[in-house]
């Protein structure tokens, strides 16, 4: 019998009743993978899997809060010298409150003090043109930053060390995060003065009304950067809104 007979299925079964023939294979191929294969298929699940873990917080950096981004500047200055002599005017009155705040403590000495710096770094950098201008608007950032921190420090000595520590890391990297945090805890402990001393209602109700207005003022700024003298109104707002602050430290 030849090799070509016994690959062929018998014929005398054929009709048979109960009986079903099935073609037959001899062979039955089978890739059966190494442990070499198998290592190396692991170890590029493993890379794909750090690949996507990378690309997701990458994605989720980029979309971070503004407040958690670094401060970005336009070399281009304000659109006209009218508009530079109007933000510079209004840079003074923080200069003029600094003069006047009171100077009770080494901690309402240092808060009179950066309230003077907010002043000089807000003109120094509304004055300035071209590379310069980006490291001053820094500069005017981390001024109101600090501010913000020396005001909570006079208005409350027992704060934490933890957040103090923090904040002074953050500052030059930061500056808009420490100050919304800090202008939060000033805002908090002014509230509660009002309802303790009726004499603070007005200036709190006063401090109320132009701490929304200069927000509105400063998301308009950013909104509408074209737009001139929303900076010079931010501002005059704010000045107003410090100057109620002091009544804290009288």
């Amino acid at each position: 019998m030849g090799p070509q007979q016994t690959s062929e299925q018998p014929t005398a079964l054929k009709g048979v009743h109960g009986v079903h023939l099935l073609p037959r294979f001899p062979f039955a191929a089978e890739m059966i993978p190494q442990s070499g294969d198998i290592c190396s298929s692991t170890s590029l699940d493993l890379e794909a899997s750090g690949s996507n873990q990378r690309l997701l917080m990458q994605r989720i950096w980029q979309q971070r809060p503004s407040c958690l981004r670094a401060i970005h500047c336009n070399l281009q200055g304000d659109q006209s010298m009218q508009e530079t002599i109007a933000n510079v005017i209004t840079s003074l009155p923080f200069i003029a409150l600094g003069i006047q705040a009171p100077r009770k403590s080494l901690n309402t000495s240092l808060y009179a003090n950066s309230l003077i710096g907010v002043g000089i770094a807000s003109s120094l950098y509304h004055t300035s043109r071209g590379e310069i201008r980006k490291y001053l608007r820094w500069a005017d950032y981390t001024m109101i930053a600090t501010a913000t921190v020396c005001l909570s420090r006079a208005l409350r000595n027992e704060n934490p060390k933890l957040l103090m520590a923090a904040s002074a890391f953050l500052l030059p990297f930061q500056p808009l995060m420490v100050s919304a945090v800090h202008t939060g805890m000033m805002e908090l402990a002014f509230a509660k003065r009002a309802l303790t001393k009726p004499e603070l209602r007005v200036a709190h109700n006063l401090h109320t009304m132009s701490s929304l207005l200069g927000g509105a003022l400063f998301i308009a700024d950013d909104i509408f950067p074209e737009t001139p003298y929303i900076h010079a109104a931010w501002h005059l707002a704010a000045a107003v809104g410090v100057g109620t602050c002091n009544k804290l430290l009288e």
